[in-house]
C-alpha cells in the first residue's frame, strides 16, 4: 500500500483569488514546493482534491480547468515534484446549470475524491496526510479515515470542532510530515 499528502488546492497550493482557472491568474503559495518536495523525498505520493464549482455556475469550463491542471502539474515538474494526480468537484448542490446542479458524494466535506483516489492509486488513508485550508477539507479527510489532518488557517475560520494540526504557515506542515 502506498500514502498520499492530499492537498487543496486553493489557499494552499495557490493563492485564493475566487475561481482561479487561467495560468496567468495562478499564484504559487510561498513555500508549496518546498513542502510537496520534502513529502516526495519520505515516499508520499501527491494527490490534489479540489472543490470546483465555478464550472457548475458556468463560470469556466472543464476543458479550461484541465489546461490549468496540466499547466499546474508542469510547474511542480520544473521543482522535481511530480503530482500523482488531480481530482475535482464540478458540482455544487444549490447553485449550478444542469448537470452539474447536485448533491454528491465528492463534493468536500463528503470523501468522494479521497476515496477514489486511495482505490485508484492503492492508498493506506491511515499512513496518508491531507493539508488543507477550510473545515470542508478536514472533515473530507476524518471522513475518509485520514488521522494525520493539517489545518492551514487564515481566510477560513476553523471552529475548533474537527481535530486537525493548525499551523499559520504552509512551511511549518513540514513538522507534521513523517
Amino acid at each position: 500500500m502506498n500514502k498520499a499528502l492530499f492537498l487543496s488546492r486553493d489557499g494552499v497550493i495557490n493563492i485564493d483569488r475566487g475561481y482561479v482557472y487561467k495560468s496567468q491568474e495562478f499564484e504559487f503559495v510561498d513555500g508549496i514546493f518546498d513542502v510537496c518536495r520534502f513529502a516526495q523525498e519520505l515516499g508520499y505520493q501527491l494527490i490534489v482534491t479540489t472543490n470546483q464549482h465555478g464550472i457548475a455556475r458556468g463560470v469556466f469550463t472543464e476543458k479550461e480547468l484541465s489546461t490549468l491542471f496540466t499547466w499546474m502539474k508542469d510547474e511542480f515538474l520544473k521543482e522535481k515534484i511530480i503530482i500523482t494526480d488531480v481530482f475535482y468537484c464540478p458540482h455544487h448542490p444549490t447553485k449550478g446549470k444542469e448537470q452539474y446542479k447536485v448533491e454528491c458524494d465528492c463534493r468536500k466535506p463528503e470523501p468522494g475524491m479521497i476515496l477514489k483516489a486511495a482505490i485508484k492509486h492503492k492508498l493506506d488513508l491511515k499512513q496518508s496526510i491531507y493539508l488543507g485550508n477550510k473545515a470542508a477539507d478536514i472533515k473530507a479527510a476524518q471522513n475518509a479515515g485520514i488521522h494525520n489532518r493539517i489545518l492551514l488557517s487564515g481566510k477560513y475560520s476553523d471552529d475548533g470542532s474537527i481535530p486537525a494540526h493548525i499551523i499559520a504557515n504552509i512551511c511549518t506542515a513540514i513538522e507534521h510530515i513523517d
